[in-house]
Parts: C-alpha cells; sequence; structure tokens
C-alpha cells in the first residue's frame, strides 16, 4: 500500500465505535509508525487513536486533500456507516500495508 505518487486518505480508532481521526500522507506505513510512536499528531496521543479502521488511495495530492477535508466536515454517523462498509468488525488493517 505504498506505491510511489499514491496518497491515503485514512481513519483511525479507538476501538469499534471510538474516537475517530481523519488524516492524509503519501506514506502510509511511516505515519502510522509516528501515530503509534507519540510523534504524529497530539490528538491521536491524548485519545489513544491507534486502530487503521479505513483507507482509500488517491493518485492526486489535491483529490487527497479534498477528501480529507470532506470526511472531517461528515456527520459521527456517516463515518460510522463509512467505516462499516468495509470493515464491520472496525479491524485493524495495518497488518495489509
Amino acid at each position: 500500500m505504498s506505491a510511489a505518487g499514491t496518497y491515503y486518505v485514512y481513519i483511525l480508532a479507538s476501538g469499534r465505535h471510538g474516537t475517530p481521526y481523519i488524516g492524509v500522507t503519501n506514506n502510509l506505513r511511516t505515519r502510522l509508525e509516528q501515530h503509534r510512536n507519540g510523534r504524529g499528531s497530539e490528538f491521536v496521543k491524548k485519545y489513544g487513536v491507534y486502530r487503521l479502521v479505513h483507507v482509500e488511495e488517491f493518485v492526486s495530492p489535491q483529490d487527497s486533500i479534498a477528501r480529507e477535508k470532506q470526511l472531517k466536515n461528515w456527520h459521527r454517523d456517516w463515518k460510522i456507516r463509512l467505516i462499516e462498509e468495509d470493515n464491520p468488525d472496525w479491524s485493524d488493517l495495518s497488518h495489509l500495508l
């Protein structure tokens, strides 16, 4: 999941229906390591939001940023529905990287 020129919009959660965090990166594996080592985001660190529950790939950085902003403006219920479409158990997807 780390091809050159690929951008990712991702959702982390503290657990099933837990606190969500939405981010964008061009290196998902490195970004997850940063989050888990306390160097990613103060929000993630404060709320223990480390489980990767949703990922979308983009070829354009502009498209990925636009999608991140869109998701951040969504209602919580919409985010939950989006996650549960492909990951109904809220499993940690980081093993797929």
